[in-house]
């Protein structure tokens, strides 16, 4: 058997995602699949020491190590005209947001990037993505950016809305904007990477295709989420551009990462290589 490390993060569309490899519901062959769980801004640091075979990232992070991990054509985290939100207690005009400190996941993390590209001056402080909303809610920070499920509950917390960078992006480009994605170690070999996106993206597809008995897997990964909002989050997140990019995908990923790199955020690619 090959061992194969395999990162991603705690999160229900992440989980419902590799269901079937974490269950052994699908014939991998000779691999055997050894899974760690972290946050995505330990996984985008992490990587830079090429600590797992495949690993989930955050698109801001992906530049720094290009030259050593290729794309994985399924497991994007992609939202088609929805994403980050940035969200507040009191109105605030989004023209307006350079005015105000925002509370972020982390300087790797794309809805980071987003936020910088829509408002090029905001201050920013960081803090974990799972502190965020209740730093807001409590008044430590004006306002916030929120991932994951935030997008969800926000308003459980009587916070608002300010911007959805996924709807603002959508707006601007016309394509949906792309978060996070799985890459794949180049050191393993086109054969073996080929073989390992096979495995993941069918891992994907089960998923999908035994959806209710996914998405009881995933809700431990929820936060408390109940399962209808569970739902939607993983439907979020996980759908036809996950099992595929598609040229649609492919071009959101160059088209942010050149846009990122053209404003000074993230380092400039050469060559986009999906596998």
């Amino acid at each position: 058997m090959t061992r194969i490390s395999l990162a991603h993060s705690p999160d229900a569309d992440d989980a419902f995602m590799f269901f079937a490899l974490a269950k052994n519901l699908i014939d991998t062959g000779d691999f055997e699949f050894v899974h760690t769980l972290k946050d995505i801004q330990s996984l985008n640091l992490e990587a830079r020491d090429e600590c797992y075979d495949v690993t989930a990232i955050s698109w801001a992070a992906y530049p720094e190590i290009a030259d050593r991990y290729a794309i994985l054509s399924s497991g994007a985290s992609i939202g088609d005209g929805y994403g980050p939100l940035v969200v507040s207690r009191e109105p605030i005009d989004p023209s307006r947001l350079s005015d105000y400190t925002v509370a972020i996941p982390g300087l790797n993390t794309s809805a980071f990037v987003a936020l910088k590209l829509f408002s090029p001056s905001v201050e920013t402080i960081t803090m974990p993505f799972d502190e965020i909303q209740e730093a807001v809610a409590d008044g430590s920070v004006p306002a916030g950016l929120l991932i994951h499920e935030g997008q969800l509950t926000f308003r459980d917390d009587g916070l608002r809305k300010i911007i959805d960078l996924g709807a603002w992006w959508k707006e601007t480009t016309t394509l949906p904007l792309p978060l996070g994605g799985n890459v794949i170690r180049r050191a393993l070999g086109d054969e073996l990477m080929r073989e390992i996106s096979r495995v993941l993206r069918e891992s994907i597809e089960y998923s999908l295709s035994h959806r209710n008995e996914a998405l009881d897997y995933a809700m431990q990964y929820g936060r408390k989420l109940d399962k209808e909002r569970a739902d939607r989050f993983v439907g979020m997140y996980v759908n036809e551009l996950t099992v595929d990019y598609g040229d649609r995908g492919r071009l959101a990923v160059r088209t942010f990462l050149d846009r990122a790199g053209d404003a000074g955020l993230v380092g400039r690619i050469a060559s986009y290589d999906f596998y």
